[in-house]
């Protein structure tokens, strides 16, 4: 099969290798056909690390899939060959006492798809998963609105975990794929003046069509100052979702006494500061979020109900052996990039 791994730092090589091979009862061979381009990911190819995970070279990186399976184990009831997917790129042991408490996404002994050290990703034509981690989707589906069901469930997570009751303001800082799915779950929701920032203009462009109170670059507007303005007594909730550690300090300057703050994005730094004065006087509250648990299907219906449309965050589309200028594209943030498809024929 081909496969491409990631053989250094913003180096990609493309390989034939063996087809993997079904060991378990509960296996299952996934034919991949799309894969997207993460945040994470993207830390992986331009520093080879995130906090304490880093890559051995070579390894193949990617998560966030959809495909069709191919053929099951023996003991495998919950899909059958021929069938559409959407992959849950995580696989908990479901015996620790995290499992056993309902925190599958904390899991002792948790193995992630192109994670160092765990399970290799899904840059490549088939992939062996736990029948656990396979979701049916139905034909009007297509591969790309399933790939995008993960950071999609990422959100609904994190929306369950902070929403307030009555109608709380809300900031969004950053949307790309992540910022955008929880603005999109967000419009499925009772809330008041959704403010969404970013540095990127096209971005930008496309949360527009889901009417935020209002919108704007960090880079060109005192975003503190506009949306003060236009809410004197601040936000009930932040969402960051750039991993930016500046927009860490201007969360907490938006929040009104009592509010939330909701980490989402990876900071490539391996420490962040806040300014512990202002978050004490003001008793926030700093929720952070670890993927995400129980909340794949739950996405995969919102989309399959039409309650929420991904279809414009898809900006840029590559074949597999075209990941090399993909990830440059998007680590780079060139060319108005929200999210790039790789497809896998």
């Amino acid at each position: 099969m081909k496969a491409v791994y990631l053989t250094g730092l913003r180096q990609f090589q493309a390989r034939q290798v063996s087809d993997p091979t079904m060991v378990n009862d509960n296996d299952v061979l996934v034919r991949i056909r799309t894969v997207g381009i993460c945040g994470s990911d993207t830390h992986y190819y331009t520093t080879g690390r995130i906090g304490s995970q880093v890559v051995q070279f070579p390894f193949i990186i990617g998560h966030e899939a959809a495909g069709v399976v191919e053929r099951i184990a023996k003991k495998v009831t919950r899909v059958k060959p021929g069938q559409r997917i959407a992959i849950d790129p995580a696989v908990s042991c479901g015996q620790c006492d995290q499992c056993k408490a309902g925190r599958e996404n904390t899991c002792r002994a948790l193995t992630f798809l192109g994670a160092p050290k765990q399970l290799e990703g899904c840059l490549r034509e088939y992939i062996i998963i736990h029948e656990k981690c396979c979701y049916p989707i139905d034909s009007q589906m297509t591969f790309e609105q399933a790939t995008l069901s993960e950071p999609l469930a990422i959100a609904v997570y994190s929306v369950e975990r902070s929403l307030q009751s009555g109608y709380p303001n809300v900031g969004i800082l950053g949307v790309g794929p992540l910022g955008m799915s929880v603005f999109h779950v967000l419009r499925t929701k009772h809330v008041g003046n959704v403010y969404v920032t970013d540095r990127i203009e096209e971005r930008l462009a496309i949360s527009r069509q889901l009417n935020p109170a209002w919108s704007g670059n960090p880079d060109r507007a005192n975003i503190v100052q506009e949306i003060s303005n236009l809410d004197p007594l601040l936000l009930d909730i932040v969402y960051e979702c750039s991993g930016d550690t500046a927009a860490i300090g201007q969360a907490i300057e938006l929040l009104k006494p009592g509010g939330t703050l909701v980490l989402i994005g990876i900071p490539e730094t391996d420490a962040v500061s806040f300014p512990i004065h202002e978050l004490r006087r003001k008793e926030i509250t700093i929720t952070n979020v670890r993927r995400q648990v129980h909340c794949t299907q739950k996405a995969i219906d919102l989309l399959a109900l039409r309650r929420i449309t991904v279809d414009s965050m898809v900006t840029h589309r590559y074949p597999l052996e075209e990941t090399q200028q993909a990830f440059e594209v998007v680590a780079n943030y060139r060319d108005g990039v929200m999210k790039a498809m790789i497809s896998i024929d």
